[in-house]
């Protein structure tokens, strides 16, 4: 019992220094990876919206021009580029003119425009096919199409088609 007494008395707090310490570095090694993780997850749940967008849109694209292809004559990719300006007010009123035709579906959130391409009065050759017929013109058109996707809908995604519509004589119809 007598060797107790010549330990010493006194404590001096290195080991609750060190656990201090070390409990600190480890809740900052933690606290760092939650924040890591947190944003891998935004950045994964963006990119699948992006991906559910795009595959919503390019189903719309598609379901757009087999409506437009089904009204056969009556179909819009017919239109002479002069058919297809649409009148319309910009934000001051005044009258402005969009050389643009909306063709979106009804009940549909997404937005479809056609514009003509043709250069001039007359529609184009058509380009080259495996079946191509001398004489035949052709009606150059753009289906453009946007959806607005993400939290507030505030970004925005387009997909430009062109569609090339062969025409029975110059100027209209099949």
């Amino acid at each position: 019992m007598e060797n107790l007494k010549l330990l010493p008395s006194k404590q001096q707090g290195v080991v609750l220094i060190t656990a201090l310490i070390m409990v600190i570095a480890v809740t900052g090694i933690a606290v760092t990876l939650m924040s890591s993780s947190t944003i891998d997850i935004k950045i994964t749940n963006a990119a699948q919206e992006r991906e559910v967008a795009e595959n919503e849109l390019i189903g719309q694209v598609q379901k757009v021009i087999a409506i437009e292809a089904k009204k056969g004559k009556n179909s819009n990719f017919f239109l002479t580029k002069s058919e297809t300006i649409t009148l319309g007010k910009d934000e001051n009123g005044n009258e402005l003119e969009k050389k643009e035709k909306d063709i979106s579906l009804l009940g549909s959130e997404m937005k479809s425009t056609m514009i003509n391409l043709n250069s001039g009065t007359l529609e184009l050759n058509c380009p080259r096919s495996y079946s191509y017929t001398a004489g035949v013109s052709c009606n150059m058109v753009q289906v453009s199409t946007t959806i607005n996707y993400g939290s507030k809908s505030k970004h925005q995604l387009t997909i430009v088609t062109g569609v090339s519509q062969e025409m029975a004589n110059v100027g209209k119809g099949i």
